[in-house]
């Protein structure tokens, strides 16, 4: 087979219609052979005859899409230095576009001898049990595709798993059910855009591995977060077939979301690799530079720090790591059109040593990019090391999932006693955590329930977790999730008991919704999904996680569809700009007033008072201190919301105070129907709220 000297970059395979250009970073290397395989599985190998700047290259002409190939890297084996090159195992491309299989667990795919793991290299042949990588054809058909670029105070996120979303759904054909042709189906965007989802949030569709621990007990990694290729996409998540299919597959995916004006935000994992610790496998990354593409711990590099409690951390400081993520970004917007990323435990991506930096080289990378900085940028704000939670210390331009607003929220309606300045601050879009420094309400990527932890049904149901069924005796998963505590423990047989919790879901939701910031809802939640108290269920790909549509909660999702409107016809529930609660001018009032059931503004001792007061707050639909694209001011209605999270009903004063003539009733949680019951009252006239409810009134006069 031919090989000619080719270029350096770009790194990985690139065809270009007649043949194909191979790319691969090895500081460390002393040789790098090109593996090329056939239908048959026979195996040719090509030394890559040049390297430039630790890029080893060559260019063979007639190879293109489809074919499979892998590296194969020969240099020190020493890892007291940190070096794992191991020629008898078979590595995948870093910048594989497409990969063909998954993991067979085997002693071959470990480098080391696993009874001595500080000995020489393990010397059998990999290949046949390790994924392949596949050269593209990189040309699709995106017709007039654009970014919807909605703006983010108009956002609302549906966290969302490619699979369980579409997996049980009878409404398209059985064979996309749990793929991107699924998610892309009409029936399913349909659903989405009448629900008045603007954006999804995917779980991680970077090529991922299955654990060989959950393999052995008949399990799977169902959330992905255990990636090893990040720019292809997960290929068992494709309905027409793995050699490069899965490419366009996402793609028309994308183009078909985008057609609905739906966004799509991938959910990245950058901070670790599938291949865990010392005693790991050696599928990619190990193999071809170990020391580069890792942190090791400086006493003993044999062995690797780790910030994210998997086994590894990607080494930040390095230029070429550096460069695999920024390519990897960049490769994602402009040949996959994303929208937009959330980073999983993004603090580590910001340790430059060991403290979390929020000035690192990561952050001044993504600053200073014209593509990515243009994105929807989403941090998970923590990591498991020391310093690691970071919630509200991201950049400027970056959003976060707030665990602070999820918190304040649960103990909100649980009636836990903690003071009601920290519940406003929430619902407010925690102007104490972002309003400081230049951010908007908008940062604040606000959620009750997520991927990890409890489904909202099960967040309302059970007291304790019930993870059994993960064959860890019911040690894993959070122990403490602020989970349903409030005295109606019971029997689902007694119709009060399941009320009141079906009055709970909908007063997590309608707070969510309606709060500043930007509303995240867990998929599935609207409908009523249970987990059966499975908080932890990462490794449940089966119907404990996947949508159970013959069951859901039609009502609930009314109601959801019907509070998402009330926001999207409502600029007053999604400020680009802070609360005033004081005139901004000297006069009038301000944006939003705080009062308590007697009509009279909260003072600083009532700002102390647990959350058994209930509270008013009055929101000034014409003072939005914004304007519209062609300069004019933006106004709204304006909106009392009256929460209570007492076991009793309480009477609310509504203030006499020229905010209206009359007010409109258009939600009430206690009521199952969505909507609100229509009543309307005068100027002063009190208003009853129900135990443990959220009344929404607009005014009208």
């Amino acid at each position: 087979m031919k090989i000619w000297p080719g270029v350096p970059y770009p790194l990985g395979a690139t065809f270009d219609g007649t043949g194909t250009n191979f790319s691969l970073f090895s500081e460390v290397a002393t040789k790098v052979e090109l593996c090329v395989f056939g239908e048959s599985g026979s195996e040719t190998r090509i030394d890559l005859p040049e390297m430039d700047a630790y890029c080893w290259h060559g260019y063979v002409p007639n190879i293109g899409p489809g074919q499979r190939y892998g590296f194969r890297v020969h240099g020190p084996w020493a890892p007291n230095e940190g070096h794992r090159c191991n020629p008898a195992k078979l590595l995948l491309d870093p910048y594989a576009k497409a990969i063909e299989g998954q993991v067979q667990w085997h002693e071959a795919v470990f480098g080391h001898d696993l009874d001595a793991h500080d000995g020489p290299p393990n010397g059998l042949d990999s290949a046949p049990y390790v994924p392949k990588s596949i050269v593209i054809n990189p040309f699709f058909d995106w017709d007039n595709d654009r970014h919807p670029r909605r703006q983010w105070n108009e956002t609302v996120i549906y966290e969302l798993h490619v699979k369980g979303l579409t997996a049980r759904s009878s409404k398209i054909p059985a064979e996309t059910c749990g793929t991107y042709e699924g998610l892309a189906h009409p029936a399913t965007i349909g659903y989405l855009s009448h629900l008045g989802i603007t954006a999804v949030e995917l779980m991680p569709t970077h090529q991922f591995v299955h654990d060989q621990h959950l393999l052995e007990r008949g399990s799977r990694n169902y959330w992905g977060y255990n990636s090893i290729g990040y720019f292809a996409p997960h290929n068992e998540y494709s309905s027409i077939g793995q050699g490069g299919q899965q490419v366009q597959e996402f793609k028309r995916m994308v183009k078909r979301l985008h057609e609905a004006g739906i966004e799509v935000i991938l959910d990245v994992v950058y901070n670790h690799t599938a291949e865990g610790s010392h005693l790991g496998p050696e599928l990619c990354f190990k193999g071809i530079d170990n020391a580069a593409y890792y942190r090791l711990m400086e006493t003993d590099r044999r062995y690797y720090k780790d910030f994210t409690g998997t086994g590894n951390s990607l080494n930040m400081r390095h230029p070429h790591v550096l460069q695999l993520i920024m390519d990897s970004l960049r490769y994602w917007v402009l040949e996959m059109h994303v929208d937009g990323f959330r980073f999983d435990l993004a603090a580590t991506l910001a340790r430059e040593l060991h403290d979390v930096d929020r000035l690192s080289a990561f952050f001044d990378l993504i600053q200073q990019d014209p593509v990515i900085n243009q994105m929807k940028l989403i941090a998970e704000p923590w990591d498991v090391g020391e310093g690691g939670y970071q919630v509200g210390n991201f950049p400027p331009y970056w959003s976060e999932w707030n665990g602070m607003y999820r918190d304040t929220a649960r103990d909100y309606w649980r009636g836990a006693d903690r003071g009601l300045a920290e519940f406003a601050n929430r619902f407010a879009g925690s102007p104490d955590l972002y309003g400081q420094t230049g951010r908007r309400p908008f940062s604040s990527i606000n959620f009750i329930t997520a991927h990890d932890g409890f489904t909202l049904q099960d967040l309302i149901s059970y007291t304790e977790k019930h993870n059994e069924a993960n064959g860890e005796e019911n040690r894993d998963g959070e122990s403490n999730n602020r989970s349903w505590n409030c005295g109606v423990e019971g029997s689902t047989d007694d119709p009060s008991i399941r009320e009141l919790r079906a009055r709970q879901r909908r007063n997590f939701l309608a707070t969510l919704v309606l709060s500043q910031g930007i509303p995240m809802i867990l998929g599935g939640d609207e409908i009523g999904r249970t987990q059966g108290g499975n908080n932890n269920a990462y490794c449940q790909d089966n119907g404990v996680s996947w949508h159970d549509w013959d069951n859901a909660d039609e009502d609930l999702l009314e109601f959801v569809r019907s509070v998402i409107a009330l926001r999207a016809g409502h600029p007053a529930f999604s400020r680009r700009r802070w609360f005033h609660d004081r005139p901004i001018r000297g006069e009038g009032v301000g944006d939003v007033v705080w009062f308590r059931p007697d009509g009279e503004e909260l003072n600083d001792n009532d700002w102390q008072t647990g959350f058994a007061k209930s509270l008013g707050v009055y929101q000034n639909g014409q003072a939005l201190d914004a304007v519209t694209m062609h300069g004019e001011p933006v106004v709204d209605d304006s909106f009392c919301l009256l929460f209570n999270a007492h076991y009793e009903s309480i009477e609310f004063a509504m203030p006499a105070r020229g905010w209206a003539n009359k007010w409109l009733e258009v939600l009430d949680t206690a009521n199952p129907l969505a909507g609100g019951s229509g009543r309307s009252y005068d100027e002063g006239q009190p208003v009853t709220v129900s135990d443990r409810s959220l009344v929404v009134l607009k005014g009208v006069e």
